[in-house]
């Protein structure tokens, strides 16, 4: 097994750190696209209209259903007159 020579563990070594700086790099460019929600909204506007118009929905079912608890609005009052009826 041959041994290398201290200037070759050296170059192998400073090639390797050039080698992460660039990757490291190529990551931060990467983090940022990624991050950048403004450009993420552009990229997916279907999705988030679709999104958000289903969260509509669902909290203002919610919201109804929580006001008709609140004022006693719900199957057992339109019972009670249905019978009176």
């Amino acid at each position: 097994m041959p041994t290398r020579t201290p200037d070759e563990i050296r170059a192998s070594i400073e090639q390797n750190r050039e080698e992460l700086g660039v990757s490291l790099e190529r990551l931060r460019g990467e983090v940022v696209r990624l991050t950048d929600w403004r450009s993420q909204l552009r990229l997916h506007q279907q999705q988030a209209m679709i999104a958000a118009g289903i969260a509509g929905f669902v909290v203002g079912g919610g919201l109804a259903a929580l006001g008709a608890l609140a004022f006693g609005r719900g199957r057992r009052g339109d019972d009670r007159r249905r019978r009176r009826g």
